[in-house]
């Protein structure tokens, strides 16, 4: 079985290391460098605190990995479960949070829904009256990206994977009936398949198979924030979702500081800033300052950037395959490193078995968009 996987980010390396570890004859084209794209980008979450049961499922197959991965693949990522506490200011959205905590605990995960005076015990800066409710779940947290890539990079070239860099895919010849391989910068590639893991160059690959998928490239960014008053490590990553507003513990007291306030803009992937706006980055502290105690007067800003979410409609990817012979596994508008583990062992399944039996990604077909079968994922951070 002849497999080209296209993008180095941590959805091609993990498809890389599940097929070749099958028996497949892989190989990973990356236009630029292992990560170059949004992998490397993103904020770590690992967490199974979602507003539907798909993205659940994706989360508890990937988790089943990311709780053993330092033991199974050698390597230390810096995996912290300091947990995830979502908050919610309006009855409206404090009941979808009482909804889907139900879900989610119908699904295995041992999320809970708190009072804001309960918030503040896991999360002592929060401003709590400004609150009516709150989900938490000790299990979730978050991983350095970097090492969790290249430790899957390692491991997919040790069981046999080819991963070229400095080596871009121009075209997928075949039709609808199926696909003959790729063309390169470096030449023809024949395979029996071809697996789209381009994050926010996917639409783009996709078209090169006379594919439309609705997946637009947001740029979004984030800082890293020397606080008034230092953030504990066991503060969760906590999110104000009537704001978009969020933060997340670093070493040292120090805290990353985000948030969708809207405004994000579809970028060039290959011609994007990727440095922070100092007006962004003033106002997200600013922000994390009128429902915290931890972002006073005197905070320090420290280093930001900015990195694109390969984002569809729903906020879901699409994991199929789309046309005999071309997997997609694309769109995940920024739960791709979190859901890499259990992506990757999807994408081997649908190729060597023609199904996928981890999870049910019926869902998850590209069809969705224009049948309209779309449910939009809440919980977005």
């Amino acid at each position: 079985m002849r497999v080209v996987v296209i993008g180095g980010g941590i959805v091609g390396c993990s498809s890389a290391y599940y097929l070749a570890k099958r028996g497949a004859e892989v190989v990973v084209c990356e236009r630029s460098n292992v990560g170059a794209g949004s992998t490397e980008r993103s904020a770590g979450g690992i967490r199974a605190q979602f507003s539907t049961p798909v993205n659940v499922a994706l989360s508890r197959a990937s988790m089943r990995v990311w709780n053993r991965f330092e033991e199974e693949f050698d390597a230390d990522i810096s995996h912290r479960r300091s947990g995830y506490l979502f908050l919610a200011r309006d009855e409206a959205s404090a009941d979808e949070l009482a909804e889907t905590v139900a879900m989610q605990n119908e699904r295995g995960v041992q999320s809970e829904l708190l009072t804001p005076e309960e918030a503040r015990e896991v999360c002592p800066g929060l401003r709590a009256d400004l609150f009516r409710a709150a989900t938490y779940s000790p299990n979730d947290g978050f991983a350095d990206p970097h090492l969790a890539l290249q430790a899957f990079a390692t491991r997919a070239r040790e069981v046999g994977a080819d991963i070229r860099t400095g080596v871009e895919v121009t075209g997928v010849p075949g039709d609808s009936t199926g696909i003959e391989g790729v063309e390169t910068t470096d030449g023809p590639l024949d395979a029996d398949f071809v697996v789209n893991a381009a994050g926010p160059w996917a639409s783009r690959v996709a078209a090169m198979a006379d594919l439309d998928l609705p997946i637009s490239p947001e740029r979004r960014q984030m800082a890293v924030i020397a606080p008034e008053t230092p953030v504990a490590e066991s503060v969760p990553l906590t999110i104000d979702l009537d704001t978009g507003s969020y933060f997340r513990p670093e070493r040292e007291g120090a805290a990353l500081v985000g948030g969708h306030f809207g405004g994000d803009t579809t970028a060039d992937p290959n011609a994007y800033d990727r440095t922070t706006d100092l007006d962004w980055t003033v106002g997200a502290v600013e922000k994390a300052a009128e429902w915290t105690t931890y972002f006073g007067p005197e905070s320090e800003i420290r280093r930001g950037w900015a990195g694109l979410y390969a984002v569809t409609p729903d906020h879901h990817p699409i994991i199929e395959e789309t046309i005999p012979g071309f997997v997609n596994a694309v769109g995940f508008s920024g739960h791709g490193f979190q859901h890499a583990p259990a992506t990757g062992q999807l994408v081997t399944e649908l190729v060597f078995d023609g199904e996928a039996s981890l999870v049910d990604i019926s869902m998850l077909d590209s069809d969705r968009f224009a049948e309209g079968r779309t449910v939009d994922e809440r919980n977005v951070a």
